[in-house]
């Protein structure tokens, strides 16, 4: 028995792949001289599809299963090989396992930031990247474009190739939309099967690959971040990604940064007294145009008044004061400004107000540095002049 099973051995063989990662596309199995016999065995399992090579030419694939290595269940090879009765043991022909699962872990990133055209903010230049799955679907592009004379092909090979195909692509997309920087981040999860489209368009003729699946974060330059942050509604975190943004809120808000840096001007307190004035009746209008779509609604608060006279910029370490003004967040404001604001009804005690160090927006009245505003008496109303004395009535005959 042991001799008839070292002759079986010799004449049998098993080929096989035992792959236990899934970063390898592609692998040759090893054969000294590329020797195959008679009759050996193709164990081909899920997820692998077993091709086989004569001369640099694709001769005969097989899907999963078990199969007997014969010239009735090689036909292409027998053609390619001039089998006409057969073959006789060994015949020489490469094998290829290729693994047709798909590549899930395939980071991408644009290397170099992409400038959209913005309505609102003119050039913007953003940034993109996310995940991207890749899947071997046509077996002979790959191995002519891909494998070559390699023994292995893996992952982390084509990888580089799909980052550059993904950041033209991206690139190319963005013109094609014609979308702003802002759009773009609110439609991103739209726009990612749009993505993979232009991806898979470069890749499946040319490479043999199939993208399944990519997704794509889209991040804009931080000074465009927190310009937003500053135009919606307190509550929106300044690191996060805004979508469907109120650009009306947000150039009103750069409107009043700017009224308020001219008021603040030392160089022309004329110029700086107009830009009061013309705030004070900006937000009374915009207070009028909320309360009137509102219905029902309770008014909101007005932001306090600038100090009047061109006043200096604070100075450093004095604390500012925000104030809600209608859902958005107005100041900042110094403490003249604070008073002058509840001297005159704007600011009352149960307007909300929020400075750096709280925890979070509190009514006026309970924090410690505007109690004090809050219980100062009102001003004397004005003395009426004394009036004349009245002439002694005349006495009577």
């Amino acid at each position: 028995m042991g001799l008839f099973d070292k002759i079986k051995g010799e004449l049998v063989d098993i080929i096989e792949w035992m792959d236990d990662s899934r970063s390898t596309l592609a692998w040759r199995f090893p054969r000294y001289q590329n020797e195959i016999k008679n009759g050996a065995q193709l164990i081909v399992r899920e997820g692998q599809k077993a091709v086989f090579v004569y001369r640099g030419a694709l001769a005969d694939q097989f899907e999963p299963g078990h199969y007997e290595l014969k010239s009735e269940n090689l036909p292409i090879l027998s053609t390619l090989q001039g089998w006409k009765h057969g073959f006789d043991s060994p015949f020489r022909s490469e094998v290829y396992f290729i693994n047709t699962r798909p590549v899930t872990d395939i980071r991408w990133g644009t290397p170099q930031p992409v400038t959209v055209r913005d309505p609102d903010f003119k050039m913007v230049q953003v940034r993109a990247n996310g995940l991207c799955v890749v899947k071997i679907e046509d077996v002979e592009i790959f191995l002519k474009e891909v494998i070559g004379t390699d023994s292995a092909v893996e992952a982390d090979e084509i990888t580089e190739l799909l980052r550059r195909v993904i950041s033209m692509a991206f690139s190319d997309m963005v013109m094609e939309t014609g979308l702003g920087a802002i759009d773009l981040q609110g439609q991103q999860v739209a726009l990612s099967g749009k993505l993979r489209e232009f991806v898979e368009e470069r890749v499946d003729d040319e490479f043999g690959l199939a993208i399944p699946d990519i997704t794509m974060n889209i991040s804009l330059p931080d000074e465009i971040t927190q310009a937003m942050t500053r135009g919606v509604a307190k509550g929106v975190e300044a690191s996060g990604f805004v979508e469907n943004v109120d650009l009306n809120k947000y150039q009103q808000a750069q409107a009043a940064d700017a009224m308020l840096a001219a008021a603040e001007n030392e160089g022309g307190s004329v110029m700086g007294d107009m830009m009061q004035m013309g705030m004070g009746v900006a937000m009374a209008g915009q207070m009028a145009n909320q309360m009137g779509g509102m219905g029902q609604q309770a008014p909101q608060q007005a932001a306090p008044a600038a100090a009047p006279g061109g006043a200096p910029p604070p100075l450093p370490g004095q604390r500012m004061f925000h104030v809600d003004h209608g859902g958005n967040a107005g100041g900042p404001y110094n403490m003249a400004q604070m008073q002058s604001g509840i001297q005159g009804g704007q600011v009352t005690g149960q307007t909300l107000v929020w400075a750096e160090g709280m925890a979070g927006w509190a009514p006026a009245q309970t924090v410690p540095e505007l109690q004090a505003m809050f219980s100062a008496p009102p001003p004397m109303p004005p003395t009426s002049p004394t009036p004349p004395p009245v002439p002694p009535t005349p006495p009577t005959e």
